[in-house]
């Protein structure tokens, strides 16, 4: 497939004229925090009347971004019956990070992409959602990442968020002329390589290739800066047969599944011959050692979160079971539970944003207490799971 870029000065370097058979592409490179960014993507959407605009939003992210109430779109008990409040802890910390810049920027997160929306609406013009979706996206993310580097990359996240720092007034007109999160991921790339693949290389190929799919012969493309590079080089080449894997979230591997199984399987396995070797009674010892032993650290864990007193029994009632499973922890089992006995009201949906950067907001925000939960009780029943496990092999061989 062959390309040919022209220059584009009439809108200024940002923006690169791009053909591509019988199509012509404007691809827009914007910071996702500048009023510059939300000008000029109204300025070449109004002048050259596409017939199509490409938005670098998915489905979910763009009704999120363009209603008012994007939080009644989050169900949080089917969050955590998906396994999935680590990867909506990271889209937190990434969020409130770009609304901190935003706010001292005096520009919403993500304007210029609403801009985009509202103009091909004011002229008319369809509209294409071209990137992935954000929770394949973020699970992709997880997953490729090792457990090491997981928590490398909260720590480095909850840093940039408790920042306090006042960025300086060359940094901010440094940040207007930047997409700050493909900047930051770019700079992480050499620590975090996997996730740098999933969060940019991945998607760079499939916004070129949904780009490509847009209907329409002249198309305008609003993307992060941070994405220009590679679609430009992804625009010539075909890799439709990368969508299918690149749009699917990978299985557990079977090595994972069996040490997932095997440390529950030993813990039983040791019981019973327990029981065999010395008798029931010493068995029966030995299981109410592992019960309390992972009951009280995630009860304790439970307190630390100041969990609702139904959470906390859940958390010592459930730990000594789930240790024994990896189908679920209990740090999902008290997630729920402390949802259904203190839901987040609309208010803290709506400050979280803001209370996730104050340490003390994490406590009061009870949608941020929810993770606090989940981390301390899960916490507290690995530290049960190997002082239960070491006390049951030790008197094993003993």
């Amino acid at each position: 497939m062959t390309t040919t870029e022209t220059d584009a000065y009439d809108y200024g370097p940002d923006v690169h004229r791009i053909t591509i058979a019988d199509k012509e592409i404007l691809l827009i490179g914007t910071a996702h925090i500048s009023q510059e960014s939300v000008d000029l993507v109204e300025q070449v959407i109004n002048s050259e009347q596409p017939d199509c605009v490409c938005l670098e939003l998915d489905d979910q992210r763009y009704h999120a971004m363009s209603r008012k109430e994007n939080w009644q779109a989050l169900d949080l008990k089917q969050v955590i019956r998906n396994k999935q409040l680590s990867t909506l802890l990271v889209s937190l910390l990434m969020g409130s990070y770009q609304k901190k810049l935003g706010n001292q920027l005096g520009v919403k997160p993500g304007a210029e992409l609403l801009a985009g929306a509202d103009s091909a609406k004011a002229n008319d013009i369809p509209i294409s959602l071209c990137d992935r979706d954000v929770r394949i996206t973020l699970r992709r993310a997880w997953k490729s990442t090792s457990l090491f580097r997981k928590g490398h990359l909260l720590t480095s996240l909850l840093a940039s968020v408790f920042d306090s720092e006042e960025i300086s007034k060359e940094q901010l007109e440094d940040m207007k002329k930047k997409d700050v999160l493909s900047t930051l991921m770019s700079e992480m790339g050499e620590s975090f390589p996997d996730l740098k693949r999933v969060l940019i290389d991945e998607r760079d190929i499939y916004l070129a290739e949904k780009i490509k799919a847009s209907a329409g012969q002249k198309l305008v493309a609003v993307v992060g800066a941070g994405h220009v590079a590679g679609i430009k080089k992804s625009l010539p080449q075909d890799q439709q047969n990368k969508m299918a894997e690149i749009s699917t979230i990978p299985p557990i591997s079977k090595g994972w599944k069996v040490a997932g199984w095997s440390v529950p399987m030993l813990i039983l396995a040791s019981l019973v011959a327990i029981g065999v070797m010395k008798g029931a009674s010493v068995a029966g010892a030995n299981l109410m050692f592992w019960i309390v032993a992972n009951g009280i650290p995630a009860a304790c864990g439970a307190l630390l979160a100041l969990a609702h007193p139904f959470t906390t029994i859940g958390a010592f009632t459930a730990a000594p079971i789930t240790s024994l499973t990896p189908v679920i922890g209990a740090g999902y089992v008290t997630a729920f539970i402390q949802v259904m006995t203190r839901p987040p009201v609309v208010r803290e949906f709506e400050s979280v944003g803001d209370d996730i950067s104050s340490f003390t907001g994490w406590w009061k925000n009870k949608l941020l207490r929810v993770f606090l939960v989940f981390f301390f009780t899960g916490l507290g029943s690995a530290i049960g799971t190997w002082v239960g496990g070491y006390e049951i092999f030790k008197n094993l061989i003993s």
